[in-house]
């Protein structure tokens, strides 16, 4: 009798403990829109993407566009200021800045900087009037500064490539090709806050977890005690996702799902 009640409680604790873990996002709108690229949707509701090198701005019939197709492909764009959008264009190594109706107000050629030649591989808005950029020559990662138009050095020389980057106004996030992830700041301090497994595309939400798409599922994982949570979709084909303010957005290859996701 008592190894029954034994047994029945390892189970009720399993059961609990299995709900506890599931994620189960909660469906609430779908938009048709066919596009080369999905880029991300801002905290106002404007949906930003590329179609044949050219970056528009939407929100219902209100559209802007940016075309500058002697830069060739944008590789990035850094969005956390809409007065200060960040096109990264890694072919021509150089930088165009836009305002909030996506007029040109700045640009940087990195290959024209004097006494301190940059290959730019990576770029994001920093604090300051200044742009984090990892300049692949050295394997280092400094600060651009507008104004005084110089680089400075923070890091020593990287180890390994990066494989993935993304920024704040005092953070450089990065996986490299071993899948460990580090934060730099803007004094040069560098932190290692963990290892997150193998994916096709990845969201850091803060400094203990990650979101992280494999083939067509996602998936939470957690950097303190290195597990992982499958996101329950009804989504058979992801092409990229974003995690904004309590929502999830599926980006496929016409459409963008909206849904409402509450995280452990």
């Amino acid at each position: 009798m008592k190894k029954l009640i034994t047994s029945f409680w390892m189970l009720f604790v399993l059961m609990v403990f299995s709900q506890e873990r599931k994620i189960t996002p909660i469906f609430l709108s779908t938009q048709q829109l066919v596009v080369d690229e999905f880029i991300s949707i801002d905290s106002f509701g404007y949906l930003y993407y590329s179609k044949g090198n050219v970056f528009y701005k939407q929100q219902d019939k209100e559209l802007y566009q940016y075309k500058n197709l002697s830069l060739g492909k944008i590789k990035r764009v850094d969005l956390q200021n809409p007065l200060k959008i960040v096109l990264f264009y890694e072919g021509l190594n150089s930088v165009i800045t836009l305002d909030n109706q996506l007029n040109e107000t700045s640009s940087i050629n990195f290959s024209k900087i004097q006494n301190n030649p940059i290959i730019a591989s990576a770029v994001g808005l920093a604090s300051q009037n200044r742009l984090w950029v990892f300049n692949s020559l050295p394997m280092q990662l400094g600060l651009y500064d507008f104004t005084k138009q110089v680089f400075l050095p923070l890091s020593q020389p990287f180890q390994n490539p990066i494989q993935y980057y993304q920024t704040d106004y005092n953070q450089f996030y990065w996986i490299d090709s071993s899948n460990n992830i580090f934060t730099c700041d803007i004094f040069g301090k560098i932190t290692t806050l963990g290892n997150t497994p193998s994916f096709n595309h990845v969201q850091i939400l803060s400094s203990e977890k990650v979101i992280f798409q494999k083939e067509n599922k996602l998936f939470l994982h957690d950097l303190k005690d290195n597990s992982t949570i499958e996101i329950q979709l009804d989504k058979k084909m992801i092409q990229n996702f974003q995690v904004k303010d309590q929502f999830l957005f599926i980006f496929t290859e016409n459409e963008i799902s909206k849904y409402k996701i509450n995280l452990p």
